[in-house]
């Protein structure tokens, strides 16, 4: 299963929404689904739509903060942790456990200690902070197979110029998902970051 370097950020969801949600998201194209866990009952909706979804998306968990949260999103069937900051605890708990993991870095020094503990991608974040040029910096002294994420920032308007500083991809929040939002909205939001992505995307 291919996926699109774009995954969407539910912060907030709960589970009788989430399954309605993922599959606007699928159907749209985007097939890593993020649950934060500061989501009401967050566990609960990892683990109903990582059922429903087998072999279709990839469900994961956001803001996992303890080596015991990377266990229950296990637990759950998640497939991939992301986190706020560069927390070697979480980042090794999370490869032992077989999941892939995006740990939150802001600095050249976060990075490299993410890299070394076995992350599998970066999430730059706050990327509105850091801006194109900040990421382009680190970029150029980081290895090229890691694959770089904007997050907290980014949107379909300018993903060109986060590509041009060499990140691979997006993680989407409040652009594609806040409380409320029903599955049409987000099935929008969703299509016009597959088609920004697709037509941004360096060949």
């Amino acid at each position: 299963m291919d996926h699109r370097h774009l995954i969407a950020i539910l912060r907030g969801i709960t589970p009788p929404e989430t399954l309605a949600v993922c599959e606007a998201l699928v159907a749209a194209g985007i097939t890593m689904i993020e649950v934060p866990l500061n989501s009401p009952d967050a566990f609960r909706s990892i683990a109903d739509a990582a059922k429903a979804f087998e072999g279709r998306a990839l469900i994961g968990a956001g803001t996992v903060l303890s080596r015991t949260d990377v266990e229950n999103v296990a637990k759950a069937g998640g497939r991939f942790v992301v986190s706020p900051d560069t927390n070697p605890a979480v980042i090794t708990a999370t490869v032992e456990l077989g999941m892939t993991s995006y740990p939150g870095v802001f600095s050249p020094t976060d990075a490299f200690t993410a890299i070394r503990s076995g992350a599998t991608g970066l999430k730059f974040f706050p990327a509105e902070v850091l801006g194109p040029k900040g990421i382009k910096a680190m970029k150029a002294v980081l290895p090229p197979a890691v694959p770089l994420y904007a997050v907290g920032g980014a949107n379909p308007d300018n993903f060109v110029e986060y590509f041009a500083a060499g990140c691979a991809g997006f993680g989407l929040g409040t652009y594609i998902y806040k409380p409320g939002m029903s599955a049409a909205d987000v099935a929008a939001k969703a299509t016009a970051a597959v088609t920004a992505y697709d037509q941004g995307k360096p060949r």
